[in-house]
């Protein structure tokens, strides 16, 4: 069963890529989105990562809430 992770407080430069290469290490991510205003392109400051198992989904939370990404501390 898939799990969707919310990652907030996100740097504005932070793109998809970083946040699936980072996510990554705790198993397989089926999709990683930060979201973007649809008028100027920017950033929102928060994204999504699919996991395709829950384990994964639970260690990535348990490890990443609160580390650092790109100078901001994120939150799972």
């Amino acid at each position: 069963m898939a799990s969707k992770l919310f990652v907030g407080n996100l740097s504005y430069s932070t793109t998809d890529d970083r946040i699936r290469e980072v996510f990554e290490q705790y198993g397989e991510v089926l999709s990683a989105t930060v979201v973007r205003d649809r008028a100027t392109g920017q950033s929102r400051g928060f994204g999504f990562v699919e996991y395709g198992a829950d384990t994964a989904a639970q260690t990535a939370m348990e490890s990443l809430n609160g580390a650092d990404l790109d100078g901001r501390s994120i939150t799972v």
